[in-house]
């Protein structure tokens, strides 16, 4: 079987690429004898997942004339590759997340793919009506700004190709992703914990759902396996939603970080800095940190019993393992947390 992955070298396609080649955590490779090409943009090193026993094949999102090669001949897609934060325009986001997916998913279907596996997000769902009622598979989207639409828009092209049955086609939604080879910015948040005195937006009891890294892999793998996912949804994350504080205090304590006194803004402050960050967006720009900032005092959690009832999916590593293990990989690259 030949199979394209996308957003490798990225943190959650590398691990995906491992896991179908050389099995990961004592597991098997997940398909035998499969063939993995990776989709490598532009500019992007391929050595990383050569390494890894794949082939780096180029091709650009953005330019569908570049895609037909990539796919020809092969019988499975999992498409990981996406735009979080945008350097300075929200124009970027519709430009990797909703173009580029339907270029990648008519080239797929010209090809003949038999199933496409789309990593979506939980900005597609937005926030919870309700603390007391996680999200499912059966709410009606509410997309979180500019990144939550641009992924909702290509969510409804995948819908879009699976009605017109031109493929099938499965939808996963992680959400906070975790776990060894972390991208900067969540060495940059074991950092603020080890400072001691965090900030943390409102109570801290505000709930949000997870994503260790092998457990979303695990779960990616079971959506390309499983004929009765083909046309499904399903969210993807650690077994239970965390309170935010829940999730600062076990950092802190792995971290061995004495004494941990957190600075509780109130929740106004957040609203604040979400009003500003939809202001700005409004006007075509994007900031980072004010756009995170914004959403960290919110509910955020999901139901992953969709995935369990149907795929088998069971997400094995809990919140204290994977941040331990998060750690100890930054440890062995040098990083300094």
């Amino acid at each position: 079987m030949e199979i394209l992955v996308t957003g490798a070298p990225g943190w959650l396609g590398s691990r995906l690429v491992e896991a179908l080649t050389r099995g990961i955590e004592g597991e098997p490779p997940a398909f035998a004898g499969c063939q993995v090409r990776c989709l490598i943009a532009p500019g992007i090193d391929a050595t990383p997942v050569e390494r890894l026993g794949a082939v780096g094949v180029r091709g650009d999102l953005t330019d569908p004339t570049t895609l037909d090669q990539p796919v020809r001949g092969v019988e499975l897609v999992f498409h990981l590759a996406g735009l979080i934060h945008p350097r300075k325009r929200i124009n970027e986001l519709f430009a990797i997340n909703a173009e580029g997916t339907r270029h990648l998913l008519d080239a797929a279907a010209a090809a003949g793919v038999k199933r496409f596996v789309y990593v979506s997000s939980n900005s597609v769902g937005g926030v919870n009506i309700s603390r007391d009622r996680l999200m499912t598979e059966e709410d009606p989207p509410r997309p979180y700004l500019a990144y939550g639409r641009s992924k909702l828009a290509a969510e409804q092209a995948i819908r879009t190709t699976a009605e017109r049955g031109l493929m099938q086609t499965v939808i996963v939604r992680p959400c906070w992703f975790y776990g060894p080879g972390q991208p900067a910015r969540q060495t940059r948040f074991f950092r603020m914990i080890t400072s001691g005195s965090p900030i943390i937006f409102g109570d801290g009891r505000n709930l949000r759902s997870l994503s260790y890294v092998d457990n979303t892999v695990h779960g990616l793998i079971l959506a390309a396996q499983r004929p009765q996912a083909n046309g499904q949804t399903y969210w993807l994350a650690d077994e239970r939603p965390y309170p935010t504080i829940e999730i600062y205090e076990t950092v802190a304590r792995i971290l061995d970080v004495k004494p941990f006194r957190p600075r509780f803004l109130p929740d106004v402050t957040s609203a604040t800095c979400r009003l500003a960050d939809r202001l700005i967006q409004a006007a075509g720009l994007y900031q980072t940190e004010l756009h995170v900032a914004g959403e960290m005092n919110q509910d955020i959690a999901c139901s992953v019993e969709k995935a369990k009832r149907e795929l088998g999916y069971q997400p094995k590593v809990s919140l204290e393992d994977g941040m331990r293990r998060s750690i100890a990989w930054c440890r062995q690259q040098g990083m300094d947390v």
